[in-house]
């Protein structure tokens, strides 16, 4: 797998495992297909034991699933920075910093009642 070689080299160069931050890039050349394939299965980057960092915010594939412009896609970008969240990502990158900071405390208050 790409991301275990490259944190395998990062280390090897004497780089610690708790200075390293895996981005799966969303966007980045990527089809709407790889981005929603990445989403899905974000949880299978974390057995790689690094932080997880996202960054949906705005992206264009909610322009191209939902047919919105950029300022509109705020509920979409909350939406899959929780499901990330769900899956294993411990840094989210956002433009709307308040809506994402509700949607994450009442994620981590259900979460933390169970």
């Amino acid at each position: 797998m790409f991301f275990s070689e490259r944190i395998q080299a990062c280390t090897a160069a004497g780089i610690g495992r708790d200075k390293l931050i895996l981005d799966p890039g969303f966007g980045f050349g990527k089809t709407l297909e790889h981005n929603l394939s990445i989403l899905s299965r974000l949880q299978t980057f974390a057995e790689l034991d690094v932080p997880i960092l996202i960054g949906v915010s705005r992206k264009s594939m909610f322009g191209q699933l939902l047919q919105l412009p950029v300022m509109e896609r705020k509920n979409a970008s909350v939406c899959a920075a929780m499901m990330a969240m769900e899956r294993g990502a411990s840094i989210i990158r956002v433009h709307d910093v308040l809506e994402h900071v509700q949607a994450r405390d009442l994620y981590l208050a259900v979460r933390s009642s169970r």
